[in-house]
Formats: C-alpha cells, structure tokens, sequence
C-alpha cells in the first residue's frame, strides 16, 4: 500500500465525496484549452473507487485518463476545486498535485479509496478521452453504470460488464492483466466545514 503526499498548493475544495448533483457550470473552451496537462508518464486508464469503511458498500466511481491531455471523467461527482475548470463532468488540468489532491478528499474516516492503474496504448487512451469527453453529465447515482459503459467500448475492456455497483466494476477492473493497485487510508473528519477549514489553512500558511 502506498500513501499519497499531502504536499498540494493553490487549489480550494468545494464538496466531498459521493454521487450527486454538481451545480457548478460548464468552464468555457478557452478556459478547457488554457488548462489542459499532458502527463508524461505511459498512457494509462485509472480507476478510483470509493468505499464505506462501515458498510463496505461503494460510494464513487471515476476514472482518470491520461492520453493526450490528463483529465478525470468524474460522473455526478462532488469533489470540485476551483483552479480546475469541468465540463460534462470532465475535469481538465490534471496536474500531479490535482491528482493527489483528487484522491485524498475522498480518504476519510468513513471512506478509503482504491485506485487501480493499467497502462494501455496511446490510441486506446484517446479513444477513451474521447468517449468521457462526449458523454455529457451524468445523472445522479449512475457513476458507475457510466464508467463501464465508457470502458466496455475500449479494445481489451470487453470483460467489464455494465453495472450499477462501484464495487462490481472494481472487481471487474481488476481481473484485467497488469493492474496496478493502490489504497488510501486517512482519518480525516467526515465534517465536511472541517475539512474545508483545515483545507483553506494549509493554503494560507504556504
């Protein structure tokens, strides 16, 4: 298991974890272009699953794609961060410290998250780019029916089957070959003006 740096300037949280509504709007496409992040590690697909520490039960589904530009199909997501525009549900500019921000606001007391990578060739990580970025907002509670519906369409994806359930899709993601598995275990409060508190301070300390 490996734990995720908590070294992350400049961004503001706006809400936490689970499937609900995002009422921010649509950033412009000149704000899109003007974030967009190209990654240079291998083009990869990964998958962030968030679970219940009581129950078990998946919470979230999102997937992170880096291709041509690094973005994080987020359907009917609730951790936003103001320096990162969205559209559709796709949120733009990436960078290594949007990542690891990204995945610990959803590391809680009551959450941990999963987060499986796997390397695909370049084309298979445009064609899913392009498939998030067309697919539109998603309805409440349907973040995973879309996350696999998005990968079912991917060349070597056709074993994930479509599903309502986090969990399920995980474990589907799972039994592809080369999967690289990470978890992340915080003990942040669930209060969700704590964490926007302690958040914002560490910001004006730095």
């Amino acid at each position: 298991m490996m734990l995720i740096s908590r070294g992350v300037a400049g961004l503001a949280m706006l809400a936490l974890v689970g499937c609900g509504a995002d009422l921010r709007p649509d950033a412009s496409p000149e704000v899109i272009s003007s974030a967009s992040y190209r990654h240079s590690g291998p083009s990869a697909l990964t998958l962030y699953t968030m679970i219940n520490n009581r129950s078990g039960a998946g919470a979230h589904t999102s997937l992170m794609i880096n291709g041509s530009q690094r973005v994080i199909f987020d359907p009917a997501g609730t951790v936003r961060l103001s320096a990162v525009p969205e559209r559709g549900d796709v949120l733009y500019g990436i960078t290594p410290g949007v990542a690891d921000f990204y995945a610990r606001a959803h590391a809680r007391e009551t959450y941990h998250v999963v987060i499986q990578t796997i390397e695909v060739p370049p084309d298979v990580a445009e064609r899913a780019l392009r498939l998030a970025v067309t697919n539109g907002p998603v309805a409440s509670a349907q973040c995973a029916l879309s996350t696999a519906a998005i990968l079912r369409q991917l060349p070597g994806f056709q074993s994930v089957g479509s599903t309502w359930f986090p969990n399920r899709l995980m474990d589907d993601f799972a039994e592809l070959p080369g999967v690289q598995t990470t978890k992340i275990f915080e003990n942040d409060s669930d209060d969700k003006a704590v964490a926007i508190a302690q958040f914002e301070q560490t910001i004006v300390g730095q």
